[in-house]
């Protein structure tokens, strides 16, 4: 058989003509969006894309072409390895870690170290406890340490200052980077600042040459200041690694944690009604649009599995939802950590409002739509039977859970 891409006359035609009704899903996906900080952002993993050496993507596939959905999808492109067998500085990053897997500010932060060690220099990935992320290498870590034991578990904010005071004793990295954050970040880089009588650099969104630049009067104005060591940096401080893959070497400590007695005890997490968070700061969402036809059953299966609640505009303006729960550029912009689509086609509006959540799931009758496109995840049926059978097994979980402590 040829490998040669063929024309489809009426594919173009459709693509053209904006009274089709396929003219939707014969359009490219958007390969830009607005960040919920006002940055632009782009998709590294694009068509067309110019990454920071200046190379761009090039699409082999004929997906640009017409009739784009007809074809098969270009099978990824091997990255190039890149390696430091002795490196001459370390940069460590801290990364948040929610959940036990990288989140967009993590890999944002990534990013920025992979810019601050150059070709000479290795990213060390400082961890704690248990996780299930796969995708250092990806993200731009030349080395990886884990530091495990059940005191770093919870909030233990004075025996993850211990450890990173252990690390920075064996490694002396030219720069430590952490989220300045709400998820522990933030707090986290403010204390092993005071326990290492430094004054770190917060809120920094950009770094050029010797210079950081930080968020200052609350967020409207810009404060440079000279290159610190310890670096708290904000969201899309850079951009994340996409052309190279890393080695991920695992490494350990040479000396032994000594265990003190933690002054603050951690009795866990405190509940908090789902219906209370707003929307830009939920990490798990459930959104209803135009194919939920038992809202009932719709808000029963958001409560069994403990997710804020959204909408699409159209689900918005029929009154299923209040105005705040929608979720879009002309709503609210989310970075979910988990986005579950139920009933909901993908307008280009409602595409950009979720493009930095990490991990979407759909479920839709139509498989053609622009939400099963976008979405990691795809469940085609309809939503009422799969509704109640997501809350059948939430149930059942929990009941046996309940059996097993029993």
């Amino acid at each position: 058989m040829s490998d040669i891409i063929r024309r489809d006359p009426r594919a173009e035609w459709i693509a053209r003509n904006r009274l089709h009704p396929l003219h939707a899903a014969m359009q490219p996906v958007p390969h830009s969006w607005m960040g919920p900080n006002g940055v632009i952002r782009k998709n590294v993993h694009g068509v067309g894309f110019i990454g920071p050496n200046g190379i761009k993507r090039i699409d082999r596939s004929g997906a640009q072409q017409g009739g784009a959905a007809k074809r098969t999808a270009a099978v990824e492109a091997q990255l190039p390895l890149h390696q430091v067998p002795v490196p001459a500085f370390y940069i460590n990053v801290v990364p948040d870690m929610v959940g036990g897997r990288l989140s967009s500010h993590d890999r944002d932060l990534l990013g920025l170290a992979r810019q601050l060690a150059g070709n000479d220099g290795a990213v060390l990935a400082v961890v704690f406890g248990d996780h299930k992320e796969t995708a250092f290498a990806t993200a731009g870590a030349d080395r990886l340490l884990v530091l495990e034991g059940r005191e770093f578990e919870g909030y233990s904010p004075e025996q993850r200052v211990q450890g990173l005071r252990a690390v920075d004793n064996q490694f002396n990295p030219r720069h430590w980077l952490l989220p300045d954050s709400r998820s522990g970040g933030g707090e986290l880089g403010r204390r092993f600042a005071a326990s290492l009588k430094e004054r770190p650099a917060t809120r920094v969104w950009q770094i050029k040459g010797d210079e950081c630049i930080g968020r200052a009067g609350a967020g409207q104005e810009d404060l440079a200041r000279p290159l610190a060591r310890l670096i708290l940096a904000a969201a899309e401080c850079a951009d994340p690694v996409s052309e190279t893959c890393h080695e991920a070497l695992p490494v350990e400590l040479s000396t032994t944690l000594a265990r003190s007695l933690p002054r603050i005890e951690d009795f866990g997490a405190v509940a908090v009604d789902p219906a209370a968070i707003p929307m830009a700061e939920a990490e798990f969402i459930f959104s209803g649009g135009n194919g939920v036809k038992d809202w009932a059953l719709f808000h029963q299966a958001a409560a069994a599995l403990g997710a804020t609640e959204g909408a699409s505009r159209v689900a918005v303006d029929d009154g299923f939802m209040a105005r705040d729960r929608q979720v879009g550029a002309s709503g609210t912009w989310v970075t979910a950590r988990v986005y579950v689509a139920v009933g909901i086609s993908g307008a280009i509006q409602h595409l950009q409002g979720i493009g930095a959540c990490d991990k979407v799931v759909a479920i839709n009758l139509d498989p053609g739509c622009d939400m099963i496109k976008r979405a990691d995840l795809s469940v085609i049926g309809e939503s009422a039977a799969i509704l109640q059978a997501l809350i059948d097994a939430v149930q059942a979980y929990r009941n046996g859970a309940k059996r097993d402590a029993a």
